[in-house]
This record gives structure tokens, C-alpha cells and sequence, in this order.
């Protein structure tokens, strides 16, 4: 497939994910902001922060690496050998539910029952869910390689809602039943998203459309493990890949997931206190979620297709390497303005948006400060999104290796860190740390970016400078807006809300007419995708 051809369909793939981000995020929204009226917030700290924890680490720990290594390079390979190493991340989630799901039972604190009753049966219903999930893993990557965008977008589209229904049924009509609801929620949720791969593939192998577009795999049985007559269950190159992002797995897990590691097991906020910060969590990720990580996971694929892992610059497809750059430059420039927006307006309005929310509950104590700092973080993950998608695409087994140490040291520094300024901080030190976190991982991409294309006419990296009238016009807005919050929010009354609201619409289009005239080619890269 030609370059330009990739760059299409990762595009495409990027948008409708995006789109995805938005139903997932915009329900959490919603559903946070319902059940906030019918079930306390140590119930929804238990199921947000610990039961979501322990089935994210399971699927995380299981599949990523696999995905990594199965998702690099062409779609031309011996799939055979592939789906059979996909198969393995079934037994891998097996053993992972049994360990932690005894630990989440029996070494951590159990909440008080009269407060969160079900406790056991929600360990293992979220154990099972994984499990479950996991049986889908060799239809999506399969799906994934050969960018099948409508089939990700029905999948997910159609268990969230049936997730969604079920959950809002139970919660009105059975709210005493506490962790079943979102339990049986959770394993419906992953029964109809690996259904809807299953059927698809059933109905597409041997189709005159699979005929057509010459699919590598014929026949549904073709997706079960199979031995091959005097060749190996599995392709060893990718294996060996797959362990070394195994390693690296573990350790992004750790970082990515770090705060609710903290909270979990060092016992630092109460579960009430960490189900406030899950909802602010949600409610400042929701722009991260829905457009960083879609473009992260779709441009992964698309750099790992146009270039080939492990070669130097000079040893790539010159026009490949000058497409890769451009894109990555106007990437970067992208994430980077969209990061800036938020942080520039998310200060001024965090309180308002708590208060319009979730009431005083949440725009009272820590909860403003909580959204400000996670709107400088969103920053930080814009950037880190980009720069870690392009090196974990290009990087080779032995600089995976080496990069495996690196993160090993940040782990046990960024735990340090969250651990002693949660103490100082509260519930804000978590995002603190977080941002040093990312600040490390985006120095460690730009690095290997820069050295990657040293010995090339190409610099993608100026795409983390912004114009200087667009730098100009963010600094005055930061200004303006920060003092009408405190001449006009949050306790004056709705005429006075409204007139700090108006300050921020002008000053948010002003940024954006800025943003046009001195971005022109990152418009026209926009508009063009």
C-alpha cells in the first residue's frame, strides 16, 4: 500500500476514533454526573479508581505488548503465526485476573460493606470482564492492520450504549444492588464488543468482498490456533519483539496508571476522596482521551508502516522519511495548540465547570485546583502522545531494551515522587507528578527524534514552536480571563457567570482567527485529511 495511501486511511482511522473518544467520553460525563443523585462517591471511588484499575492492569499487562509487536511493520506476513501468538494473551490474562484478583481480595483494604456491599463478586466479575475482552484480541488486530474503520467504530459504538442502557436501568430501579450494577454493566459491555468482531469476521471470510480485497486469512477456522507441518507455532522475531514491549509494557502501565496505583495501594486518600478525583479526572481527560489517544493509536500505525523499524534515515525510502517528517511536524504542531488552548482557557474556567457540574460538591476544596493542574497536564500529554507513538514505531528490539531501563528508573521515581507529594498536596500532588512524568518521557522522544533525523534535511521538532503572534494572543487570553474569574465567578450570581463566560468566547475566537492566519499549513493539513 502506497504511503500516501496509509496516510488516508490512518487518518480516517484517527477521525473515527476520535469520534468514538467523544461517546465514551461524553457517556462517562453524563453517567458520572447521574449517578452522582442516586449512589455515593465511595461506591463510585471503589468502581472508578480500584475495580477499573485491576481490569485495565489485566488487559494492559495481557494485549499491549502483543499489539505493539503484531501491529509493526506490513500487513504482509505469515498471519498464521500471528494469530497464534495473539492466542497466547488468553492464558496471559488468565494468570494475571487470578494473582491480582487475590491480591485486590485478600492484601488490600476492603471497603465497608454497608457502605459498598458486593465487593468480592465486583473483584471478580471486572477479572472476568478482561478475560473476556481478550478472546476478541487476534480479531482486532487483525481488523487493526487492515484499517477496518466502520467495524471499530459499530463494535464500540453498540457496547457502550448497551453498557449504558443497563447500567441507568439498574441504577433507577435496583440502586441497594451497589457493585452488581456495574459488574453486570462491565461484562455485558465486553461480551457485545468481542461479539461484534466475532460476527463480522464470520460473515466477511470467504465474501466475495474478502475475495476481492485478497485477505490474508480465508476461513474463520483460520483464526483459531493452528500448527503448521515442520514450521513454528509462532513467528520468534515477533515474539522476541512482543517480550521486549512486554518489559515497557509494564513499566508505561505503572506511569500511565500511577496515581490509582498510589491511591490503591498506599491508602493515601479515602475512597470517597478518590472518587472526587476520578470525576474531575474524567472531567479534565475528556479532550485528552478523545482526540490525543485516537491519534496516537492511528499514527503509531502509520509511522510503523511508511518506515521500517530499526534502519537509520539514510537507509528508509527518502520519500517515505520526508512524508513521515511532515506529518510528524504537523502533528506535533496540532496536539501542541490544542494542548495550549486548554491549558490558556482551562484555568479561568475549571471552578465554573466544576460548579455547573456537579455543584458544591465538587467546586468547593480541592476540585477547582484539581482541574487547573490537569489542564497543564493535558499539555503534557499532547506532546508525549505524538513523540512516544513515532519512537515506539521506529525504535528496534535493543533500543526498546535500553529505553525498558529508563523507564524503570522513572517508575521508581515517579511513585517516590506521587507518594510524597500527595502528602504535601492532597489529591493535586498526583497531578503534579504526573506532569514531571511526561515532562521526562517527552524529553527522552525528542531526543531520539531529533538523532533520528539528524543526518536529514528534515526538522519535525519546529512543530513544537508555535507563531509568535499565536503565542502572543494565548499569553493576553491566559490574562483576561484569569482576571474576570475572580471579578466575576463564581458566587455572583448567573448575569455575572455570564459575562465571564462571554470574556472567554471572545478571547477563545480571537486565539482561533490567530490560529488560522498564522498556521496556514497546519490548516491546510487539516482540511485535507
Amino acid at each position: 500500500m502506497a504511503a500516501q495511501d496509509v496516510l488516508g486511511q490512518t487518518a480516517r482511522l484517527a477521525s473515527s476514533s476520535a469520534l468514538l473518544q467523544v461517546l465514551f467520553r461524553v457517556v462517562t460525563f453524563g453517567l458520572n454526573a447521574f449517578t452522582l443523585r442516586y449512589l455515593s462517591r465511595e461506591l463510585i471511588g471503589v468502581v472508578n479508581v480500584r475495580l477499573t484499575l485491576l481490569y485495565s492492569t489485566v488487559v494492559f499487562l495481557a494485549r499491549e505488548a502483543f499489539r505493539r509487536a503484531c501491529l509493526s511493520g506490513s500487513a504482509k506476513r505469515n498471519w498464521t503465526k500471528t494469530i497464534n501468538l495473539l492466542w497466547l494473551t488468553v492464558p496471559l490474562g488468565v494468570f494475571w485476573s487470578l494473582i491480582l484478583g487475590l491480591v485486590w481480595l485478600h492484601l488490600l483494604e476492603v471497603p465497608d460493606p454497608s457502605v459498598v456491599p458486593h465487593y468480592q463478586a465486583g473483584v471478580v466479575a471486572f477479572g472476568l470482564s478482561a478475560i473476556i475482552e481478550l478472546l476478541g484480541e487476534p480479531f482486532w488486530v487483525l481488523a487493526q492492520a487492515h484499517l477496518f474503520v466502520r467495524l471499530k467504530v459499530i463494535a464500540e459504538s453498540l457496547s457502550v450504549v448497551s453498557k449504558c442502557i443497563l447500567m441507568v436501568t439498574l441504577v433507577i430501579l435496583y440502586p441497594h444492588w451497589g457493585l452488581y450494577i456495574f459488574s453486570l454493566a462491565q461484562l455485558l459491555y465486553v461480551s457485545v464488543l468481542v461479539l461484534c468482531y466475532v460476527i463480522y469476521f464470520v460473515m466477511f471470510l470467504g465474501s466475495p468482498e474478502a475475495t476481492k480485497k485478497s485477505f490474508p486469512v480465508a476461513r474463520v477456522k483460520a483464526l483459531l490456533p493452528s500448527f503448521v507441518e515442520d514450521e513454528t507455532f509462532v513467528n520468534w522475531k515477533e515474539a522476541r519483539l512482543t517480550w521486549s514491549f512486554f518489559k515497557q509494557s509494564f513499566l508505561k502501565q505503572i506511569l500511565t496508571e500511577g496515581e490509582r496505583y498510589v491511591m490503591t495501594f498506599l491508602n493515601v486518600l479515602n475512597f470517597g476522596d478518590q472518587g472526587v478525583y476520578d470525576i474531575v479526572n474524567n472531567l479534565g481527560s475528556l479532550v485528552a482521551r478523545f482526540i490525543f489517544l485516537p491519534i496516537e493509536e492511528s499514527f503509531y500505525v502509520f509511522f510503523a508502516k511508511v518506515l521500517e523499524r530499526g534502519k537509520t534515515v539514510k537507509d528508509q525510502k527518502q520519500d517515505d522519511v520526508a512524508m513521515a517528517a511532515n506529518v510528524l511536524e504537523l502533528l506535533l504542531k496540532l496536539v501542541l495548540l490544542i494542548g495550549l488552548t486548554i491549558t490558556v482557557f482551562g484555568y479561568a474556567y475549571s471552578q465554573l465547570a466544576l460548579d455547573i457540574y456537579g455543584g458544591s460538591m465538587l467546586s468547593s476544596g480541592t476540585g477547582p485546583d484539581l482541574l487547573r493542574c490537569y489542564s497543564l497536564y493535558v499539555l503534557f500529554l499532547a506532546v508525549n502522545g505524538v513523540t512516544e507513538c513515532f519512537t515506539s514505531a521506529l525504535m528496534c528490539k535493543e533500543e526498546v531494551d535500553r529505553y525498558n531501563f529508563v523507564m524503570l528508573a522513572l517508575s521508581f521515581i515517579f511513585l517516590c515522587i506521587s507518594y510524597f507529594l500527595t502528602h504535601w498536596y492532597g489529591s493535586v500532588g498526583f497531578i503534579l507528578a504526573n506532569c514531571f512524568n511526561m515532562g521526562i518521557r517527552i524529553a527522552h522522544s525528542t531526543h531520539y527524534i531529533y538523532h533520528f533525523f539528524r543526518e536529514s534535511p528534515h526538522r519535525p521538532l519546529m512543530g513544537l514552536l508555535p507563531s509568535p503572534a499565536l503565542l502572543l494572543v494565548y499569553i493576553i487570553s491566559a490574562l483576561l480571563t484569569a482576571c474576570s474569574e475572580v471579578l466575576f465567578c463564581c458566587d455572583k450570581g448567573w448575569m455575572a457567570r455570564l459575562i465571564h463566560v462571554s470574556t472567554g468566547a471572545l478571547c477563545l475566537a480571537a486565539t482561533l482567527v490567530t490560529m488560522f492566519f498564522s498556521e496556514t499549513k497546519l490548516i491546510h493539513f487539516v482540511r485535507s485529511q
